[in-house]
């Protein structure tokens, strides 16, 4: 099988399961605890959040570890919100994942905020003045992803996030995609919230950090025993820290050069794709998106025919968020970009990790092109 949906989700890598795994067997203390087994926990459990931190660029303290991508979201968009006395507005995008739509749609809801959502362009690119236009003095919050988990568009956040400082509001950003191919220095990116998860990393599903910027307000989701400063209370998942912070690091370490050589395996992919299957049309920026990502649209097919197909012929992609699959409505991204809801539908997304090759790519052109000729009765061009 060619595994091509890496922005769903990753495998373990051996050597985060091989930190891990100490503190899943002997060392299996609970970091709370005050004797010798809870001491060895919570050693491990700063050691991660050290290395996390080392990664982002700030204070350790500054590090919550959370269950994933969506908790980090809730807690940045609602927590801070609430804790914030400015106002009862936020601005964001209509791209956004699930889990930051659905965080401002019950602050609306249930806490009276008016939310401003700014449009895209068709490549699903936010304009940076756009939102500055639309900060108000009431503005508690901006939240926009750092790049989009579809169709893999970057975002201009260090602009956004500096609109957003000097209009006195506070920005978050969504940078589950973007770990591991972007950089992710929060002082350089200039934001003051920022999500990450493990498993898009290397790391097991349940385990994700959110960056909080110090002495920033913000209101606990999960009230308990007040861990994590109090910002997220439960039992602390010691080893899953502690295999985030090995990939986080892992992924870190070989981003320069990983990047820039799936970029270009990304390109030679997306350059044959639209000379070779039939109709295909290129979703998101063709610059300005992640290395890995490449995601069209093929009039005259379903997305879902698609993937079934080339599951049948041994090739494994989506047609956009895992979060939504199963969905028959189509794609909220794709529709923002301004695409017509049955062009939507027939969207599929490849998303490339660092040991994909050039031969497994070359490989799902030729199924592809045969797969979409197949559906749309159109005659393929692959060689």
């Amino acid at each position: 099988m060619i595994y091509l949906d890496n922005a769903a989700t990753s495998p373990v890598r051996r050597a985060v399961l091989e930190r891990m795994w100490p503190y899943l067997t002997e060392e299996f203390g609970n970091p709370s605890s005050s004797h010798e087994y809870g001491r060895q926990a919570a050693i491990a459990l700063k050691q991660a959040r050290d290395r996390v931190a080392g990664v982002l660029g700030c204070r350790a303290a500054e590090v919550v570890f959370t269950s994933g991508g969506t908790e980090s979201d809730n807690l940045a968009i609602i927590g801070v919100a609430l804790a914030t006395p400015r106002g009862r507005h936020i601005v964001t995008t209509p791209i956004e994942h699930e889990a930051v739509i659905e965080s401002c749609g019950y602050l609306a809801r249930q806490h009276g905020f008016e939310v401003t959502v700014v449009g895209v362009d068709a490549d699903g690119l936010v304009d940076a003045d756009e939102v500055g236009r639309a900060l108000r003095p009431d503005t508690t919050l901006v939240s926009v992803m750092y790049a989009n988990n579809e169709v893999g568009t970057v975002q201009p956040i260090r602009r956004i996030a500096q609109l957003a400082t000097d209009a006195g509001a506070r920005m978050h950003t969504d940078a589950v995609q973007a770990a591991g191919w972007l950089p992710l220095d929060v002082a350089t990116l200039g934001v003051d919230a920022l999500a990450i998860s493990g498993h898009k990393l290397g790391a097991p599903k349940g385990i994700g950090a959110l960056y909080l910027r110090r002495g920033m307000s913000v209101e606990a989701t999960l009230h308990g025993g007040g861990q994590e400063r109090g910002r997220r209370s439960g039992t602390e998942n010691v080893a899953g820290a502690v295999g985030l912070a090995e990939a986080l690091e892992l992924a870190e370490a070989a981003r320069p050069r990983s990047a820039q050589r799936i970029a270009e395996l990304r390109d030679a992919f997306i350059g044959r794709v639209l000379a070779e299957v039939p109709g295909a049309r290129l979703t998101g920026h063709r610059r300005l998106r992640l290395p890995a990502n490449a995601s069209f649209c093929f009039p005259g097919t379903s997305g879902e025919a698609v993937l079934l197909d080339l599951e049948r012929r041994g090739i494994i992609c989506s047609s956009g968020s895992a979060c939504a699959a199963g969905s028959d409505e189509p794609s909220h991204v794709l529709v923002a970009m301004g695409m017509d809801a049955e062009l939507a539908q027939t969207a599929v997304r490849f998303t490339l990790s660092e040991s994909t090759t050039a031969d497994e790519l070359a490989a799902t052109v030729t199924a592809l092109a045969d797969s979409v000729a197949g559906l749309s009765g159109h005659p393929s061009t692959a060689s």
